[in-house]
């Protein structure tokens, strides 16, 4: 496992240093500028988050589809309540109905999955589909905006050139490293993911883990919807849809496998900074985003292949 991660270290660091020597070369200026760092920084955050939300279920062999439906529902929820009254008593009773979805929402997923015994990819799935309607159906597909200024500064905000969704970010990764890494339930995790059954019969409740992991990876939804919002100043039913793919890119690409049990925060945190440097280079160079998604597709297809390569060779 050790060896693993190592080499999936190694590779991220091979293509990050390509990255940065092509484009070093093509747009040193742009590239290496201040704002072009601090516009990374900022992005990172959202979808670092999201990636937080993909990996922990993977890392029990399964996955959430879900978490892009449940961040656009608890956004939806959270603007309801801005946009009626600007004041602090409002945006707290966004935020405890934006968890109590969240929490419905996992536990929904945990039941699925671990009481009735559907695949992960269709119970997701099936939840996703459901919220994307309600979403919908709820807003008629319209946007909410116009948030109050105190809360469009989250994203906006800087300590010492840093942005404050960065913070964030690297704050709630901190605590998820230290769940899987030093607790019971996060050693747990990682058994599930080895041999569920195995895990199982050693005395170690399943069910009650794998509905932890799904009502965990929902609420860190609510975080990602909030800096959306903040950097939006909206909220839609259809927002971040790309980024689907892309937190599963980065959970392969950090060296989670997608059959469970392997994959370190670590790896996650550099596949985020290398997809992110690439996504603004191309940006950057004017490169259409549908060859950028057709680049993220192939990544992670390479990387699939090398990590089952290592497995059975």
């Amino acid at each position: 496992m050790k060896l693993q991660s190592d080499n999936t270290i190694k590779y991220l660091f091979l293509l990050f240093v390509i990255a940065i020597s092509i484009f070093s070369i093509l747009i040193p200026d742009i590239f290496w500028s201040i704002a072009n760092f601090q516009s990374i920084a900022s992005q990172i955050a959202v979808l670092g988050i999201l990636t937080l939300a993909m990996a922990i279920p993977m890392l029990t062999s399964g996955i959430n589809l879900s978490i892009i439906a449940t961040m656009n529902a608890c956004a939806l929820i959270i603007a309801y309540f801005l946009t009626k009254q600007d004041s602090a008593s409002y945006l707290l009773v966004g935020l405890l109905l934006s968890v109590l979805c969240a929490f419905i929402i996992g536990v929904l997923n945990g039941v699925l999955i671990s009481l009735i015994r559907v695949s992960p990819i269709l119970a997701t799935l099936g939840t996703m589909t459901l919220i994307n309607g309600l979403n919908i159906l709820m807003t008629d597909g319209s946007t909410i905006a116009n948030f109050p200024a105190s809360f469009l500064s989250i994203s906006s905000t800087t300590f010492f050139l840093i942005p404050l969704p960065l913070i964030i970010f690297l704050f709630l990764a901190l605590i998820v490293w230290f769940f899987l890494e030093k607790t019971t339930i996060g050693k747990s995790i990682y058994f599930i993911g080895n041999n569920e059954r195995a895990t199982f019969y050693s005395g170690i409740n399943t069910q009650k883990i794998i509905m932890i992991v799904y009502v965990i990876s929902a609420v860190l939804c609510i975080f990602a919807a909030v800096l959306m919002m903040s950097k939006l100043n909206s909220a839609k039913a259809s927002y971040g849809d790309s980024y689907l793919l892309i937190s599963i890119l980065a959970s392969v690409l950090g060296g989670v496998n997608p059959d469970g049990g392997k994959g370190k925060l670590v790896g996650i945190l550099i596949a985020l900074v290398l997809l992110q440097v690439i996504e603004s280079g191309l940006n950057m160079l004017g490169v259409s985003s549908y060859i950028t998604m057709i680049l993220w597709g192939a990544l992670l297809i390479l990387f699939i292949f090398l990590q089952k390569y290592r497995l059975f060779k």
